[in-house]
């Protein structure tokens, strides 16, 4: 096995018959620079490995290779202590609101508390997480803390309503780009549930944490964490289908579409029976078909860039217009998947179907994607579509 990725795009070039030129040609980089990849004197990006992959029929494994790279950088630049995220974590936990009696709560009250945070996480779907944040994290407290007043059973109902609060003020944490913050937010919420005798969120955080390795680019403990949820033996049939569709992620972000798919028939099985919201708002995406949403974006991750944009384009149809949040995502993925397909034009065109959703959500997560897509694109500045849809990517890119 060659030691480097450079080495491996080498033998790969030569075991397809092709010329570094050739190469070059097809997937729209200069020889120059492809020469400075196989020499190792640069080092590969995500894009540039799944391209090359499809076009030398590598199956994955310059993909994994890319990974592997970039995780020796990683860890040589050195990792945030986990130590340190624990402590931010127990902060987090330490938070209360001011002293004082406690109201006492009847059903009635705890209901409109959970429809105000249903009110919260519909604006969350549609506008900047900066709109909605510091409301949440005050009813969070404020919950949490009528919580400690309250008798059974409305104890451990409120408990519950924080918990699910919490893990979604982690998300939005994440969607504002404070990952460490996002990480505190969920471990409490796993915290919460635990006291309010119910371990489902406590499974689904591992998820949440999941999701935060997959947008490191971590194929491995985007894997091992959701490993993890499946395993607690606690996790209900929609949370254990969440962690199965994040695991097949991870397996696409490795290369290995053999593992991606087994991961994904287990999702399917237990993603489609009935979701119980008796203790909690639903958890995780609210999107028609989450599975066929990650099976698009997975297909571009293993280089199947053509089946990504298609499936892609027909599920972006079915998600409705005021959930913009999940409609920036998936479009800026699917016009990143034609742009890698090399169908500029149509890149362009369903990029500008989605700028508008991508500036409104304001999302890190998003952008990372959107960049991703405005680099592939400026290999391309001559082509007269991207002349024109470049500078209000820029505007939204820049924005923030």
């Amino acid at each position: 096995m060659p030691e480097s990725f450079g080495a491996l795009l080498r033998e790969c070039r030569a075991a397809a018959g092709i010329s570094m030129g050739e190469l070059a040609r097809r997937v729209n980089y200069s020889k120059s620079y492809i020469s400075k990849i196989e020499n190792d004197l640069k080092p590969p990006n995500a894009t540039l490995a799944r391209i090359c992959d499809s076009v030398l029929d590598a199956g994955g494994a310059l993909i994994e290779a890319a990974h592997e790279a970039r995780a020796r950088h990683r860890a040589a630049s050195g990792a945030l202590d986990r130590r340190q995220m624990l402590a931010g974590a127990g902060a987090v936990l330490g938070i209360a609101l001011a002293g004082g009696p406690r109201p006492l709560l009847d059903d009635r009250v705890v209901a409109g508390l959970r429809a105000s945070f249903e009110q919260l996480r519909t604006l969350g779907m549609q506008t900047s997480p900066a709109v909605v944040l510091e409301s949440l994290v005050t009813q969070t407290h404020t919950v949490h803390a009528l919580a400690r007043g309250n008798p059974e059973p409305i104890r451990s109902r409120l408990l519950l309503l924080a918990a699910r609060m919490a893990e979604y003020t982690g998300w939005l944490s994440q969607e504002a780009g404070h990952e460490q913050q996002a990480l505190s937010w969920t471990r409490h919420a796993s915290e919460l549930g635990r006291a309010g005798g119910d371990r489902e969120i406590a499974s689904y955080a591992f998820v949440r944490e999941a999701g935060l390795a997959l947008y490191r680019q971590d194929p491995i403990a985007t894997i091992d964490l959701a490993r993890q949820a499946q395993k607690l033996g606690r996790a209900g049939s929609r949370t254990f289908g969440l962690a199965a569709r994040r695991e097949a992620q991870g397996h696409a972000l490795a290369g290995d579409r053999d593992a991606f798919e087994r991961a994904m028939d287990r999702a399917a099985g237990s993603m489609t029976s009935t979701v119980d919201t008796s203790a909690y708002p639903v958890l995780g995406s609210t999107a028609p078909d989450p599975l066929a949403l990650a099976r698009g974006w997975s297909l571009a991750d293993l280089g199947h860039v053509g089946e990504a944009a298609a499936l892609l384009e027909d599920e972006l149809v079915r998600i409705p217009a005021t959930n913009r949040r999940t409609r920036a995502r998936f479009g800026v993925r699917r016009s990143l998947a034609h742009a890698l397909d090399g169908e500029i034009d149509e890149s362009c065109r369903t990029l500008a179907e989605t700028l508008d959703d991508v500036a409104r959500v304001d999302s890190a997560t998003v952008r990372t994607d959107l960049r991703e897509l405005a680099r592939c694109l400026s290999r391309w500045r001559s082509h007269h579509t991207v002349r024109e849809i470049y500078p209000q990517l820029n505007r939204v890119l820049h924005r923030h």
